[in-house]
């Protein structure tokens, strides 16, 4: 069957197929149709070859593509999985067949191609496992181990902990799912939203995907098959968030060149062979860059080359992942996923996970729930998860098997939000309690919950982080007494999420930890009676003032900000005051935390990579680890009120600050950015929020992490669940569906997910290959039969060409060229394909049964002739031996189901004859064949020359 689209009210696709494969494609397809600047940016970042189109700001990833060898280790993951599951294999096969072959159309819509020159590429089978990879190689916060190293390097070891929190490469998570006890409609709730940083166009699609064997609503990663974090099939809905666990380390390499040129690195046993090459990187608008891409037993070198002055020996670091190691991605779960009829379906789907490592919830209609982490962690020293190691001492080697993944049971409800808990033995630091502990709260609150009141979740602003500052500007104003500034109630409500921490510790759902979707680094709980960072004692930990003693003086609009800080509500909506006041204050008191000569030490830029610096810098680390700073570290307890009390008389001399959203406003990261920033709206929330908008305090208000997508899916009536992404379905500037859902994203409002077909609007139809060659030395060619209504523009153009009067269609119009292959299509014996070169449509191929044709009437048909027809597309580039190549693939085609291929070239036509022979076609008769005469088609006489291709 041909494949259906179809749209919903927000231009979200809907695809219909006959079976997986078809179905694959089809996603390949729309997405290619609807996002190929976006598909073609991932693919050059996953192959480190974007500076060549976005210019030198994109080497520092590029390098880092290369030097991690993301390609290879895509090739290396498809290779196995192909071993091991053929037919995940194949389906991924199907759905790169899909994006190549919707690439040309895709680009010829997105203006992007066109102001940088590139051109759409080629997708390989392996191409969506390096897209999953460099979407996700950060994930876990490697980074962060250089942060420590620096720390214990320049302030010394004892401080190595004390910023330990989400740093500025993060993003977080929010997901909890809700048990039929507790919803209206006696129904299971599965709800939450990504934050990640936002991309435009998004970083997930919204898509459904039906074929007899399933149908799935979800979110896909674009560039990506099926449905891998978030999808409702009916019976059974699942959501992910990060689970903060430690998978990846770092290793620092002696290295040697001998004189011969090859690498060697000490290891456990001794000096062994590196493999070493170089890559060149290439750049627009500047000279190329060679790059040493060098890899140990342990992994990949990504820091560290040799010295300049010709030195023989240089320390490196490597990075150790799991794909790297095992050639497994886990890909095999994702069609599985997609069959999963209960949880314990997606259970038994996520058992061979490997990256990211997630905490997963899901729930079916026959009230099963679940909560595990799923993924691939491996089993080593300690010292592995904290800090760089020795490459050379053996006990920083990893085990042969894993470790166990934990999992708990669900009583009324569970939340994951990147917080300490089921995950904790698989990880180092995690996100703060107060998301975590802010949802058990509101869901505690219900037991009537649907999916609209579960939205009010995804809106909630309140802000428990704020009470260490709070405490801090109390206590500067003067003596720190019981209930001072807050109101009673919020005093009440920063009491009882710490209560609900406990909960939610309980139930095994976390209480502290950290976000990090694209990045990692960890957080901490804080209790400042203890000073204990992280559950570890800190030292120089202190307990701030006493809690008596003369006031401390601040000038009069000091004063002023201080009581107005004191009654604000804690809340960081886009249009309170209140929190914009707050907000500056906090930006003021970091900056000067960081300029305090305790950490002098950490100024000076790491010796590391720019593109490892925001988790390197100074800046931030202190703004995401105020809490602590606060009430622990170095800086002495006088000088953190001194600081304080400077930043209230900042803020009160100056302009008084705007409503929060004024200045966080949204940062969205774009491939090529628009030069209209003005455009972006301000925002709610705040880092800790569960409306989660992060920024960087002191630094900088605009965010640009939040909710890459809001989801709640209802287990009771799937047509009642909810949806909405920052800006829209279509990826194309100007499509009316490019950012039509950001007025709802921004109100915190949901999409309906519409489910029946009758209400869903049919667009053009969409046709699945044939026949699929690579061919050599030329390319892949694809043979798919002609869509009347999507191709009727592209042959219109084509036949109306003066050269191709001979195909008899010179001066017919769109209208007619769609008549006329609507015709041949519904025939048995005529059809009409388009083929393309690597998703460039080059030429028109037409088969026919001899004996239904003029043809007949000169020769005598015999069983298993096909009669064929080729019209290269005019316009194509000058290239020798290009029709005979392509020939090859399609005499393979026409030779599939038939014995002898028919064909009658023009009989003066020496060049195609000759053409002809040379492809193995023998010479038959010369023959005038009789003109045909109809309304929209006039072909004269012709004589012409038989020639024939026995299989």
């Amino acid at each position: 069957m041909s494949i259906e689209v179809y749209r919903d009210a927000w231009g979200v696709p809907h695809l219909r197929a006959a079976d997986p494969e078809e179905l694959a494609f089809a996603q390949g397809r729309v997405t290619a149709r609807d996002r190929a600047w976006q598909l073609e940016v991932e693919r050059h970042r996953a192959q480190g070859t974007t500076a060549a189109f976005l210019g030198a700001a994109e080497l520092g990833w590029d390098a880092f593509a290369r030097r991690s060898r993301l390609a290879d280790t895509a090739r290396r993951c498809f290779d196995r999985l192909a071993e091991t599951d053929a037919t995940t294999a194949s389906w991924v096969r199907a759905y790169v067949d899909g994006v190549n072959d919707g690439l040309s159309e895709g680009a010829g819509r997105a203006p992007e191609f066109a102001s940088t020159g590139l051109a759409p590429g080629r997708w390989e089978p392996w191409t969506p496992l390096a897209v999953w990879l460099s979407t996700h190689i950060l994930f876990a916060g490697f980074p962060t181990k250089l942060w420590r190293d620096e720390v214990a390097r320049r302030l010394g070891e004892e401080w190595t902990e004390l910023f330990a929190t989400d740093g500025p490469g993060t993003a977080g998570s929010n997901g909890w799912v809700v048990a039929g006890g507790r919803t209206a409609s006696g129904a299971a709730l599965v709800a939450g939203d990504p934050h990640r940083f936002i991309e435009a166009p998004g970083v997930y699609q919204q898509i459904r995907l039906a074929c007899p064997a399933y149908d799935v609503v979800g979110l896909a990663v674009p560039g990506v098959p099926g449905l891998a974090h978030f999808g409702h099939t009916g019976p059974v809905a699942w959501a992910i968030t990060n689970a903060m666990a430690d998978y990846q380390d770092l290793y620092r390499e002696r290295l040697r060149r001998r004189p011969d040129g090859t690498v060697e690195a000490l290891g456990p046993d001794g000096w062994a062979p590196a493999a070493a090459h170089r890559e060149t990187v290439e750049v627009a608008g500047g000279e190329p860059v060679v790059t040493e891409v060098i890899e140990t037993a342990r992994g990949p070198v990504i820091i560290g080359g040799p010295p300049g002055d010709g030195s023989a020996e240089w320390e490196g670091i490597a990075l150790r992942y799991p794909p790297r190691v095992t050639g497994e991605l886990g890909f095999g779960a994702l069609p599985a996923l997609l069959r999963a009829r209960t949880v314990a379906d997606v259970d038994a789907a996520l058992d061979d996970w490997v990256e990211p490592v997630n905490v997963v919830q899901a729930a079916d209609t026959r009230g099963g729930l679940l909560h595990r982490v799923a993924g691939h962690v491996p089993v080593r020293h300690r010292a592995n998860s904290l800090r760089v190691v020795p490459a050379w001492d053996p006990a920083h080697s990893w085990a042969d098997a894993p470790a166990p993944l934990p999992r708990a049971e669900v009583h009324g409800h569970a939340v994951m939000a990147n917080a300490r808990g089921l995950a904790a033995p698989l990880g180092v630091e995690f996100a703060p309690p107060h998301r975590a502990a802010r949802i058990d709260e509101l869901l505690a609150a219900s037991t009537t919950w649907t999916p609209e009141t579960t939205a009010t979740i995804h809106r909630d602003t309140a802000n428990p982080s704020a009470t260490a500052l709070l405490t801090a500007v109390r206590r500067v104003g003067g003596y720190l007494e019981a209930g001072e500034g807050a109101p009673a109630a919020t005093e009440a409500a920063v009491d009882g999420a710490a209560g609900s921490a406990e909960a939610v510790r309980a139930t095994g759902t976390g209480a502290t930890g950290t976000p990090a979707m694209t990045g990692g680094a960890g957080a901490i709980g804080v209790t400042g009676a203890t000073g204990r960072v992280g559950g570890v004692p800190s030292p120089g930990s202190r307990s701030g003032a006493d809690g008596g003693g003369p006031a401390v003086p601040l000038s009069p609009a000091g004063s002023a900000v201080r009581a107005r800080l004191l009654d604000w509500d804690r809340r960081m909506d886009a249009e309170s005051v209140g929190a914009g006041l707050y907000a500056a204050v906090r930006g003021a008191v970091v900056r000067r935390l960081a300029r305090h000569e305790a950490f002098a030490a950490l100024r000076e830029p790491a010796p590391h990579p720019a593109l490892f610096q925001p988790w390197l810098a100074l800046g931030p680390r202190v703004a995401f680890a105020l809490e602590t700073l606060l009430v622990a570290g170095p800086v002495p307890a006088g000088d953190v009120d001194r600081i304080v009390r400077e930043a209230l008389d900042e803020v009160g001399a100056g302009e008084p600050p705007a409503a929060w959203g004024a200045t966080h406003r949204l940062a969205p990261w774009q491939a090529l950015p628009d030069p209209d920033d003005g455009q972006w709206p301000g925002l709610g929330g705040d880092h800790d929020c569960v409306l989660s908008t992060s920024s960087v305090p002191g630094w900088t208000d605009r965010s640009a992490r939040a909710s890459a997508a809001r989801y709640v899916w209802d287990l009771g009536d799937r047509e009642r669940s909810r949806w909405i992404v920052p800006f829209g379905a279509s990826g194309v500037p100007g499509d009316p569906h490019h950012r039509d859902q950001l007025p709802l994203w921004l109100r915190g409002e949901l999409a309906p997910v519409t489910t029946d077909w009758q209400k869903l609007e049919k667009e053009q139809g969409m046709t699945v290959p044939v026949h699929v060659q690579t061919v050599e030395g030329f390319g892949t060619v694809t043979v798919r039969p002609v869509d009347p209504d999507a191709d009727a523009h592209l042959l219109h153009r084509w036949v109306n060409e003066e050269r191709a009067r001979f195909w008899g269609m010179v001066g017919t119009t769109v209208e007619q060229v769609r008549e006329i292959y609507a015709h041949l299509d519904s025939l048995t014996t005529h059809h009409g394909y388009l083929v393309s070169r690597d998703g460039e449509p080059v030429a028109l191929f037409q088969t026919y049964d001899p004996a239904a044709d003029r043809v007949s009437e000169c020769y005598e048909a015999l069983p298993g002739d096909i009669g064929v027809h080729l019209f290269v597309a005019p316009g194509l580039a000058p290239e020798p031996g290009f029709t005979g190549r392509l020939l090859t693939a399609l005499v393979d085609f026409s030779l599939t189901d038939h014995t002898r291929i028919v064909i009658e070239p023009d009989a003066a036509n020496e060049k195609a004859l000759a053409r002809m022979t040379r492809a193995g076609f023998e010479l038959g008769p010369e023959v005038v064949l009789p003109e045909v005469d109809l309304p929209e088609v006039f072909i004269p006489e012709k004589r012409a020359r038989l020639a024939f291709l026995s299989r």
